[in-house]
């Protein structure tokens, strides 16, 4: 057989980057099944996706991918097995579990595990975002064994150091192991505080996406993608989770603006300013067909499903003095029942003051200047500086714009704070 062209070998090569980003979670929760380790699990994948780049080049992608790369990481696991001389009852378990793959039977193979790969999916999902772990722990996992990404590429994305975010990585799966946790998907009244934690780690890296909490970018696009590529995994193995899908909606609404979100110089464009022409339509259409199937499912008092309502009356709103803030404001009223927090009060005064104007809002806004939780939030004092500016308290809403800019981390944000503080009055 003739040697592969330098273009044919750079095409597989990039075949296999694709093959790897869509197959590896399932690749991984396959093999944890079987070996019941994660950590195993991932260098047998990781084993696999070498053997693949030695052999793809030579014989070509193959019409099931995700089935090969699986029955390499077997093969692996098997060979593991047998070299340490581990038991013979865990050896004939992952035996009984191996085919030979022939060209003719790949797509036999590929179906057989199709059965399992939902399962093993949920599985996966769960015992990353397990509770026993803290919520940083949780991120970092979620984003290498679901997302895909390398330890630098989370570091990079959180602001952190290569060997924090490994040290996160490996304490996280020891405490899965000195836990005993089992590799299941949790049912009964366990099932919906595990599912919030799965939630709660995918809006955690959606929002440091949406509006990075430090660094010179103001959004980080590629965390927002990755965890609507995670809730869009999510929604399809949970289809009767009304939560799931408000969480999902929630996300394609924010991030259909990210064109309008920033202007020429990468600096923040307050929402009422953006150009509503560079939404992304299709992404809005898909998160209200979303929204509307967690209402269907019962899921409208949900606090993922509130949130998704707001932000569908911006969506709908085709000029900014066109917004429901009436609504608005009574939707933020019924979260801070289900959820209460100072931050979605705060939201509420914000849209008490477009609806009903900045001094009706003031009052709500100096209750929570002593809130321990938001004595040192940024946006606490930049929306208070803002009621200021429209009330003419020119003098004291620059001293709020240059408290906010001392507390963000974020370098886009400072600026733009601080320009708001020298505006001409």
């Amino acid at each position: 057989m003739s040697e592969p062209t330098q273009g044919a070998r750079r095409e597989t090569d990039r075949a296999i980057t694709a093959v790897w980003r869509s197959e590896h979670a399932r690749v991984i929760a396959g093999l944890t099944r079987m070996v019941r380790d994660i950590s195993l699990a991932e260098e047998l994948a990781q084993e696999a996706l070498l053997a693949a780049l030695r052999a793809w080049p030579e014989t070509g992608v193959p019409r099931n991918p995700g089935a090969w790369l699986m029955q390499a990481g077997k093969r692996k696991a098997i060979d593991y097995f047998r070299h340490r001389k581990m038991a013979a009852g865990k050896l004939a378990e992952i035996g009984r579990d191996l085919e030979e793959v022939t060209a003719d039977a790949e797509t036999a193979i590929h179906e057989a595990l199709d059965d399992d790969v939902g399962d093993d999916l949920l599985r996966l999902i769960f015992t990353a975002c397990h509770p026993v772990l803290p919520p940083e722990s949780r991120v970092a996992l979620t984003l290498r064994l679901l997302g895909g990404l390398t330890t630098e590429e989370i570091a990079r994305a959180f602001l952190v150091n290569d060997t924090a975010i490994g040290q996160r990585i490996v304490r996280a799966k020891r405490a899965i192991a000195d836990a005993g946790l089992g590799f299941e998907v949790p049912r009964g009244a366990d099932r919906q505080q595990r599912l919030g934690s799965v939630l709660g780690v995918l809006y955690l890296i959606f929002n440091e996406g949406y509006s990075a909490t430090a660094g010179q970018d103001w959004m980080r696009p590629r965390l927002c993608e990755e965890a609507m590529r995670l809730g869009r995994i999510l929604a399809e193995l949970m289809p009767d989770e009304p939560e799931v899908h408000g969480l999902l909606a929630l996300m394609e609404i924010q991030h259909s603006r990210a064109p309008a979100r920033t202007g020429a110089q990468s600096e923040p464009v307050p929402l009422p300013e953006q150009d509503r022409t560079l939404w992304d339509r299709r992404m809005i259409a898909s998160g209200l067909a979303g929204l509307a199937r967690a209402y269907r499912l019962g899921g409208s008092a949900g606090p993922y499903t509130l949130q998704a309502a707001i932000a569908a009356c911006h969506a709908r709103a085709e000029k900014a003095e066109d917004t429901d803030w009436a609504r608005i404001a009574t939707l933020y009223g019924l979260l801070n029942q289900v959820a209460p927090s100072p931050v979605v009060e705060l939201n509420r005064a914000v849209a008490v003051s477009m609806a009903e104007g900045p001094a009706a809002a003031l009052s709500l806004i100096d209750a929570l200047r002593d809130t321990p939780a938001l004595r040192n939030y940024h946006l606490l004092y930049g929306v208070r500086g803002d009621l200021l500016r429209r009330l003419g308290r020119h003098t004291e809403a620059n001293l709020e714009f240059l408290k906010a800019a001392g507390l963000t981390r974020n370098e886009r944000e400072k600026a733009f704070l601080t320009s708001r503080a020298g505006e001409e009055i």
